[in-house]
């Protein structure tokens, strides 16, 4: 058997690899300026009272207070809301002494209208 030929097969793979990533290159090229004219959808930048906001968020839902994304009904899990309001409630120890006063208030505010809420749903269930 010949090497030629297996050489000949490297070298036209090779070529067939550069021609895709030139290729490549050339439609990331005519993304990035067409997302540039384009609205598109920018997160903001990640904060920790966006992060409480959204756990907030997911609670509200959870307990039924908020429709659902999903489905745009309410539906309550207490067992889900119970979990993301002892999240949050983590969270405020861990991080006690270490977040602005902003960002206290705000995850105190949270916790504790979260907290009233899952109470009066669940007052007098019985357990």
């Amino acid at each position: 058997m010949s090497v030629t030929p297996v050489l000949q097969f490297i070298d036209t793979m090779d070529e067939t690899k550069k021609n895709i990533d030139e290729s490549w290159k050339e439609i990331v090229e005519k993304e990035k300026k067409t997302s540039k004219k384009e609205d598109k959808f920018v997160p903001s930048e990640p904060d920790f009272n966006f992060f409480i906001t959204t756990l907030a968020l997911q609670a509200s839902i959870a307990l039924g207070q908020v429709p659902s994304p999903t489905t745009n009904k309410k539906e309550e899990d207490l067992n889900q809301a119970k979990f993301l309001i002892d999240t949050l409630g983590m969270l405020k120890e861990k991080t006690k002494g270490n977040l602005t006063a902003e960002e206290t208030e705000l995850l105190e505010n949270l916790l504790y209208e979260l907290q009233m809420q899952y109470i009066a749903k669940t007052k007098g269930e019985v357990k």
